[in-house]
């Protein structure tokens, strides 16, 4: 099912990069925020007549509430961007209308290809591996946000197409890139838009190692996880994807757990029912799973019969990790320009959330550090 709108662009609301937020009134005069890509398509005026996929709006979804402009009624192909030509041959968005050629770091054509086709392993390297794509700025937040770091780690983002597809919606990671706390950003799957593109995520994980040298590397689905409210209904099960892979590569999977006691649904209170059951039931490779050290005695043992009645306490490392607190989180939060929510609370409503993300960032630092 989708679900069209039409209307008029009655004003700009903003332009980042390739993204174009504009506000759009229907036939009834009621306005409604939309986006435009405009990698491929024009960037819209006022006075624009546009068809807009409703669907995600309409149905209540994660999208942010916006709807995406499809089509500008009178638009030709001469009025139309077309990609750059790279030379590539790797589609992505494959047999749809939008479907793009990219050049990906593994071909021919790719002045990488030569690194790529010799690489078979990512030589130990820590991998981040996350559910929620605002685990990504909270876990830089806290590498970054210590004022005394001297040693800073060269770190590459690996974008999965478990959530949006286009790098260019996280504004997260462009301003990530802007303020130098990422070294460079991949794509993989059919995400696309990365500095780097990828067919898959063990080519994503080598590129970041050897194209882009980096020392830690944070994988994590773009804006918006699909979820179902059952056991693997869910794209969170990539994280099984994504340890399997770092393993068999030689690196380090390290989980940032989805700890959560402000969650109003009981599934995804204490540790995430996503979580308990990809580590539980679907990993075939060993993980670190690291927790902060929690100071409420009725939670920390939650999180313990959790972790002992999932099979997760068996299966992975479990690692205490000292010295992260939500008040120590909340400072280096404050070098972060943008304010970062998780299903709409932020650090204040959901200290556990930032928490652990922290702990498993203050991890990888640590094994980074016994190393040098």
């Amino acid at each position: 099912m989708i679900r069209w709108k039409t209307g008029t662009v009655v004003g700009i609301v903003e332009v980042r990069g390739t993204v174009q937020v504009v506000d759009v009134a229907d036939e009834s005069g009621t306005t409604s925020r939309a986006i435009r890509y405009t990698d491929t398509m024009r960037p819209l005026r006022p006075g624009d007549r546009v068809r807009m996929n409703a669907t995600a709006a309409e149905l209540s979804l994660g999208s942010g509430g916006a709807h995406f402009v499809y089509d500008a009624f009178g638009d030709t192909d001469e009025g139309g961007e077309s990609l750059p030509d790279h030379g590539g041959h790797i589609m992505k968005l494959r047999y749809t209308p939008l479907q793009r050629a990219v050049l990906a770091a593994e071909e021919p054509a790719s002045p990488h290809h030569g690194v790529m086709a010799r690489a078979r392993t990512i030589e130990r390297m820590p991998v981040l591996i996350g559910e929620l794509h605002s685990m990504l700025p909270i876990a830089l937040a806290w590498m970054f946000g210590e004022p005394s770091a001297s040693e800073r780690p060269r770190v590459s983002y690996v974008m999965t197409d478990g959530g949006a597809l286009p790098l260019a919606l996280s504004r997260h990671a462009a301003e990530l890139k802007s303020l130098g706390w990422l070294d460079g950003t991949i794509t993989c799957g059919h995400a696309y838009g990365g500095e780097l593109e990828t067919v898959n995520r063990y080519t994503a994980l080598l590129a970041a190692k050897h194209v882009q040298r980096a020392d830690v590397t944070i994988a994590v689905m773009g804006p918006g996880i699909v979820g179902t409210g059952t056991p693997f209904g869910h794209t969170g099960t990539e994280t099984a994807d994504l340890i399997h892979a770092v393993a068999a590569l030689g690196g380090v999977p390290i989980v940032m757990p989805r700890i959560s006691f402000a969650d109003a649904r009981e599934r995804h209170r204490g540790i995430s029912h996503h979580l308990l059951e990809t580590l539980g039931t679907l990993t075939l490779a060993r993980a670190i799973v690291p927790l902060p050290e929690w100071p409420d005695e009725r939670q920390r043992l939650q999180l313990e019969r959790q972790l002992e009645a999932s099979g997760v306490a068996k299966r992975h490392e479990l690692v205490s990790v000292p010295g992260v607190t939500p008040e120590e989180a909340e400072k280096r939060m404050r070098s972060y320009p943008v304010p970062i929510t998780t299903m709409g609370r932020g650090l204040r409503d959901d200290p556990a959330f930032f928490a652990a993300v922290c702990a498993a960032a203050q991890h990888a630092l640590s094994l980074l550090r016994e190393r040098r």
